[in-house]
């Protein structure tokens, strides 16, 4: 039995299929993750996409803007970023490497810890991730522009997923 409509999605058809083997089963968990996962991964697509065109990827953009969030003088050690963006000290490495190379940033020893280095974002690193910041957020008013949300159902929407994310945390609703 196919009761797809114009606006059914691969999701529907998952949820379909479900029920033609298993039509005991609650599938709305399934619906609602899958298609929280799905959005996520077409909108950071289309994120990556207005990143690569102004001159950075995803991995790169995360540390030139964790530093720009940081606040002047945009300068934090390499474990904090590592530890913000849950990489190892290689992974973070190879990534300071590259944009230091490129100018979009610069290391230097800690003043105040003689074993401890410094990562500051350099005036070129600043405007490329001010760039980067603004396509990215282009792109997901774009997808949000694309799906008929106007600001209300878009403030409700972004209420709503606040607090599927607080319960979907570790430990709640565990009594821990």
């Amino acid at each position: 039995m196919n009761t797809t409509t114009p606006d059914s999605d691969a999701v529907d058809a998952i949820i379909e299929q479900w029920a033609a083997v298993r039509p005991e089963l609650e599938t709305m968990p399934m619906e609602v993750f899958g298609r929280v996962f799905r959005v996520s991964q077409a909108v950071g697509d289309r994120v990556e996409q207005a990143h690569r065109q102004v001159g950075t990827s995803r991995g790169e953009f995360d540390v030139l803007a964790t530093l720009r969030r940081s606040g002047e003088p945009y300068t934090l050690s390499p474990r904090r970023l590592s530890s913000t963006l849950m990489l190892t000290s290689g992974g973070m490495t190879g990534r300071l490497d590259k944009l230091e190379r490129a100018g979009l940033l610069r290391r230097s020893p800690d003043p105040h810890d003689r074993r401890g280095l410094q990562v500051t974002l350099t005036e070129k690193g600043l405007e490329l991730v001010d760039r980067a910041v603004v396509a990215g957020l282009e792109a997901q008013r774009a997808a949000l522009t694309a799906a008929g949300l106007d600001e209300a159902e878009t403030e409700q929407l972004s209420a709503l997923l606040r607090k599927l994310l607080a319960g979907a945390q570790p430990g709640a609703g565990d009594g821990s």
